[in-house]
């Protein structure tokens, strides 16, 4: 194939059945999200280069998909608007636009494309699905655990299974941390070596903490309480210093909040980091079976929308690792889903055709008529299989003779007639 021909990398076209199975996934989890009364949000697909820039981190803004100049400033060079990097930068840009005229807090959700100037990879996109909810303006704890019953309900309603949601606190890490004598100069490194725990061995994480400034008796016992079974021997340390009793006040609660989930759904992971170092608050990462990696997460993150421009206000969300997701289910599709309920053929009186066609439609059947050039039955059935049809109408020269059409089950074979009159009454009952 000619390289003109194929998308840009790290892009995807979607045909018709990845589409359905898409809008599918994203039509379920706005659902939920709906049921949770957070509302519907879209923003632009590109914003001022500005409301980015600076705000990112260094690592990120060298990731944003920036737009050039157009028309007489074209030949500058110079860039002024950048494709959406994601949904919560708009947020803040949004809540700072609008202000008295959202409600307050204001619930929203957001679920569309984000780019990211990065290096394709494999299960690495340029162009994906991002699928956001977040709660602006409370510091309640209730705001947190709603988000974590939302996310949960939208994973369920996707059919995800035997899943476990991973929570910790931010309050709790700095506080362990604190305990064992770590400067917090130091705490962000410190952080992002514990976030290592799920790849590499605790060993090596250790003699990168060591690495880093640490005793390698601190580095040891640290990896040690974070790793440990029993999560009593971090609680313990964590009660040593008034940060970690904090934290672990937000973790208790979080869990008494969200205790109608099914038993052992929510647990405590000392080892948990979630490496954005925005986040100042409860956090959660979700974990399943068949899924690499995790598959939602989220967590408090207070002051960030100042941060980002707008007003400062508590926030918390999370997000749904869609594509993720959707990925592992294409790998099982069966090839099923979609497809036309009913097909007609073109054998002569078309008229009649049109008319069957648009009672069936009217009917909400999702009804397709030949529109090829061949007569011929075969090739026409071969089309109707294309489609996926479940039944296809045959109204040839016999069939017009008599007043009736044929209906065929393309699963079975099996083909019964039936007045045209009767026809669209006969689909729909055999087509609940």
């Amino acid at each position: 194939m000619a390289r003109a021909a194929e998308p840009p990398s790290g892009t995807r076209d979607f045909l018709a059945d990845e589409m359905r199975r898409r809008k599918a996934a994203f039509d379920t989890v706005a659902g939920v999200f709906e049921h949770y009364g957070f509302d519907p949000l879209e923003t632009p697909a590109f914003e001022r280069l500005e409301v980015f820039a600076g705000k990112l981190g260094d690592e990120a803004s060298a990731l944003i998909f920036k737009i050039l100049k157009r028309g007489v400033h074209e030949a500058s060079g110079e860039a002024d608007l950048a494709l959406r990097y994601d949904h919560t930068v708009p947020l803040a840009r949004v809540v700072g636009t609008y202000g008295n005229r959202l409600p307050s807090p204001y619930k929203r959700y957001a679920i569309g494309p984000v780019w990211r100037a990065d290096r394709p990879a494999k299960g690495r996109f340029r162009e994906f699905t991002q699928c956001d909810i977040d709660t602006v303006g409370s510091s309640s704890p209730l705001a947190d655990a709603e988000i974590v019953w939302a996310v949960h309900d939208g994973l369920t309603a996707l059919g995800v299974e035997d899943f476990r949601v991973l929570v910790n606190s931010r309050q709790a890490l700095y506080g362990l941390l604190e305990a064992y004598g770590v400067p917090d100069e130091q705490g962000t490194a410190v952080l992002g070596s514990l976030d290592k725990l799920d790849k590499l061995d605790p060993a090596a994480v250790a003699e990168e903490l060591t690495g880093l400034g640490l005793a390698p008796t601190t580095a040891e016992e640290l990896v040690g309480d974070v790793t440990a079974t029993d999560v009593d021997r971090v609680r313990k340390q964590l009660d040593t210093t008034e940060r970690g009793r904090r934290g672990l006040a937000e973790i208790d609660r979080l869990l008494e909040l969200t205790a109608g989930l099914p038993e052992g759904r929510v647990v405590f992971t000392p080892r948990m980091v979630r490496g954005l170092d925005y986040y100042t608050g409860p956090i959660f990462e979700v974990v399943a079976r068949d899924y690499p990696g995790s598959i939602a997460s989220g967590g408090r993150y207070d002051g960030l929308v100042a941060k980002l421009g707008g007003p400062d206000l508590p926030a918390c969300g999370g997000s749904i690792g869609i594509e993720r997701i959707l990925a592992t289910r294409a790998a099982e599709d069966d090839g099923s889903a979609g497809g036309l309920d009913v097909a007609l053929t073109v054998l002569g009186a078309e008229d009649t055709v049109m008319r069957l066609a648009a009672e069936l439609r009217t009917g909400g059947l999702r009804t397709g008529v030949y529109l090829g050039s061949s007569g011929k039955l075969a090739k026409q059935l071969k089309w109707a299989d294309d489609q996926r049809a479940r039944l296809v109408l045959i109204h040839g020269p016999e069939e017009q003779e008599s007043g009736e059409v044929t209906v065929r089950d393309m699963h079975t074979g099996d083909q019964t007639r039936v007045p045209v009159t009767d026809a669209a009454t006969h689909i729909r009952a055999r087509l609940p």
